[in-house]
């Protein structure tokens, strides 16, 4: 078998950079082909129910790297709930490239994504939140406390990469992460 000139891993890497920066409606097959370093046919090929599938494929990539990156760090009992906090919240760090990167949840709800992937978005925040409450509740909030908080990450988290973006200052992002920190390690 000849190999793959082009990884799955890079393409997966020029798709989401792609779909993260242009949304949806916004992504051309150009740009998809340009960033992958793949021809159309090439990416026909690869993915053959086109740009709906490529969204898919980063959907999940990048699904599976928050769940073993994030969730699994915040489920994983046998670590202090306090160190599970500090290194997920390092990991979303990573995710987001210190404030740098747009959430792909956002970049994939704008327009007719939201319809073609409301149901990945909402299990994907849905995941989100139970992570968060169950670190909550090991740290002693109630499951009432803990649920409401992890709602409040998430949307402190989301509406920190927005901020960041239009104000194009990544302290924001940063000071987040530290209040969410702070909030569940010396609240």
């Amino acid at each position: 078998m000849r190999p793959q000139k082009v990884l799955d891993i890079e393409i997966l890497t020029g798709l989401a950079k792609v779909f993260r920066s242009k949304g949806y409606e916004g992504a051309s097959l150009a740009d998809l082909s340009e960033a992958t370093g793949l021809k159309k046919a090439s990416l026909y090929h690869r993915f053959p129910n086109g740009k709906q599938e490529m969204a898919d494929a980063v959907f999940n990539h990048i699904g599976n790297w928050v769940e073993e990156n994030v969730f699994q760090k915040l489920l994983n009992e046998d670590i202090a709930p306090e160190q599970r906090i500090i290194t997920a919240l390092q990991e979303i760090r990573i995710l987001y490239d210190g404030g740098n990167k747009v959430c792909i949840f956002r970049a994939l709800s704008m327009q007719a994504g939201l319809e073609l992937f409301e149901e990945q978005v909402k299990n994907g925040m849905q995941k989100w939140i139970a992570a968060f409450k169950n670190v909550g509740i090991a740290l002693q909030l109630s499951p009432t406390e803990a649920e409401q908080r992890a709602l409040q990450v998430l949307i402190a988290i989301q509406g920190s990469l927005i901020v960041t973006k239009g104000l194009g200052d990544i302290s924001v992002f940063e000071n987040t992460l530290v209040r969410i920190e702070n909030q569940y390690i010396n609240p």
